[in-house]
């Protein structure tokens, strides 16, 4: 073998070892991603799916959990990051490039087991101040249709903030809803309405990412739901 050859080989070589890892950030938002609050170990449905896929596409990741207005931030401004579960949106098209879905989240309104009002759509909603959180898509749902809204830190606040009386109903993803309320006892005092809307939620990842890299994903993706992994993960938490 020439020099040339050596030194191409070499380059090779360099390149591939040095290959950037892709940082995964997240948030608490059961049963799509679950922090265990002892060990900081990340599960769930989409966190498994996200992990099957690195492991397909022999990507190298970080994983981590951060409050989601950070993580959100994250993926915008740092190169090689992605953010999930994070609901697709018009508002939120331009900002990130895409894999998934990952999951599908159905959008429910909540309400005190002993409040006599009982909306049963939207518009029924007008009147009332509904409880969301910052930077969720629910809240932009909300926001960008002009109903008046509270908005808190965390999701897991808004229940005890509807029954201290800061606001009328708490609009929320049903599965996430159902499992604040389990881990703060409340499944008595609070309960669904009605569903409003189903959106379908993915691996968003900052827009500098090759564009190859997005499109070899999404081929995966799309392999593991048509060989049965993505729907063994589901059921792993049913």
């Amino acid at each position: 073998m020439n020099s040339s050859r050596i030194s191409v080989a070499m380059l090779a070589i360099l390149l591939c070892g040095s290959a950037q890892a892709l940082n995964l950030v997240t948030e608490e938002y059961p049963p799509f991603n679950i922090v265990n609050p002892k060990t900081g170990e990340i599960s769930g449905i989409s966190t498994e799916k996200v992990m099957e896929l690195m492991h397909r596409a022999g990507e190298k990741y970080t994983l981590a959990a951060y409050p989601w207005a950070r993580a959100i931030q994250m993926a915008q401004n740092n190169p090689d990051t992605c953010v999930f579960s994070t609901s697709r949106t018009p508002g939120r098209e331009t900002l990130y490039k895409w894999v998934g879905p990952l999951v599908k989240n159905n959008w429910v309104i909540f309400a005190r087991a002993d409040d006599s009002r009982r909306p049963k759509t939207l518009e029924d909603l007008r009147p009332y101040v509904i409880g969301t959180y910052r930077n969720d898509a629910i809240a932009e749902y909300f926001s960008l249709k002009g109903y008046n809204t509270d908005l808190a830190s965390a999701d897991a606040d808004n229940p005890r903030k509807m029954l201290y009386g800061r606001f009328d109903f708490w609009a929320t993803g049903e599965l996430l809803g159902l499992d604040i309320l389990r881990q703060q006892g409340l499944g008595k005092l609070i309960v669904p309405l009605f569903t409003f809307n189903q959106t379908e939620m993915y691996l968003a990842c900052n827009t500098g990412m090759e564009q190859a890299k997005i499109d070899r994903l999404n081929h995966l993706l799309k392999e593991m739901d048509k060989d049965g992994s993505s729907a063994a993960i589901e059921k792993k938490y049913k």
